[in-house]
């Protein structure tokens, strides 16, 4: 077990299993909520080209995660799967690159809210790419999660929302990589799986960055290493969470991101979301949930047949 796991033991150790894991995709909310915030801060505030901050943003994530990567002989960083990792990093790179920008000109809370459908399209995904089979319940979820999306955009009531386009559209690119990253997961660890993210995405985000670079202050810096921390510690939580707990214990608790966007949109950036935001938000959650307890009780079957 690597240091960084044995650090997460030891501080809620005492806790149980089920419990450990939903206190650690609430802590996941919230550092991904503070990146978020810090995004949006340095390129609204701080006028700092979003494809810059997503360098540094993967740049001081790095710097957060290499020291656990290389402790043990560097155990972290062995890998028998570096193509998938490389592959993983170029569809990873458009997603963040257009998400960070969406965060430029986007309230948090919609950002939140839209970005629920990633399970959507890596369902939709699943059942285009890997065959999986595919009931009535499960289109209607799909539909309804999508109708949730369009609740959000409302094409024809509004004007076409172009932070709200790409955070769907990061969402789906998003999705394939969540297919990879369980592909992943089945021989990689959690902090493995973090560390290559950062190290294919800095050279990405550093090519995309260099057209629009502008030095940052101290202050952006020092931001800047607190946002690759939180989102580092983000993606290691939730990846723990999971090994810990089922995905439909745990997917509720994602909700709470929202709440997190509200809060700290409001208070930071004077943000009020539109009703249409939550009821969306909601509609698109609720599917998400659904289709998460659907394949949980189908596995559950297959294993009592197969049993």
């Amino acid at each position: 077990m690597n240091t960084l796991n044995t650090t997460i033991e030891g501080t809620l150790g005492r806790l149980a299993p089920p419990t450990r894991a939903v206190v650690l995709i609430l802590f996941s909310t919230l550092c991904f909520t503070s990146m978020h915030t810090v995004i949006r801060y340095a390129t609204t505030e701080g006028q700092i080209h979003p494809f810059e901050v997503a360098f540094f943003r993967n740049f001081f994530g790095l710097l957060a995660v290499l020291p656990f990567a290389l402790h043990g002989r560097a155990a972290a960083l062995r890998t028998k799967r570096l193509k998938l990792h490389a592959i993983r990093g170029c569809m990873q790179v458009f997603a963040m690159l257009m998400f960070f920008y969406a965060l430029s000109i986007t309230p948090l809370a919609k950002i939140s809210a839209i970005s629920f459908t990633a399970p959507l399209f890596a369902t939709l995904g699943a059942i285009l790419f890997l065959g999986e089979r595919v009931r009535a319940r499960r289109i209607i979820a799909l539909v309804l999660g999508f109708a949730g999306a369009m609740i959000i955009v409302r094409p024809g009531v509004i004007a076409l929302d172009l932070g709200a386009m790409l955070v769907m559209t990061s969402s789906a690119i998003w999705a394939c990589a969540i297919l990879i990253i369980k592909s992943l997961s089945r021989t990689e660890s959690s902090l493995t799986i973090t560390t290559y993210q950062n190290i294919f995405l800095i050279p990405f985000t550093l090519v995309a960055a260099w057209f629009f670079w502008t030095w940052p202050s101290w202050e952006l810096i020092a931001m800047f290493a607190v946002m690759g921390i939180f989102g580092s510690l983000a993606h290691v939580a939730m990846a723990e969470s999971l090994k810990l707990a089922e995905t439909t214990a745990i997917l509720p608790y994602d909700f709470v991101r929202l709440i997190w966007a509200t809060g700290i949109g409001f208070v930071v950036f004077g943000e009020i979301p539109e009703i249409w935001t939550w009821i969306g938000g909601t509609v698109i959650f609720g599917s998400t949930t659904y289709i998460a307890f659907r394949e949980a009780q189908l596995r559950r079957e297959r294993k009592k047949k197969s049993g």
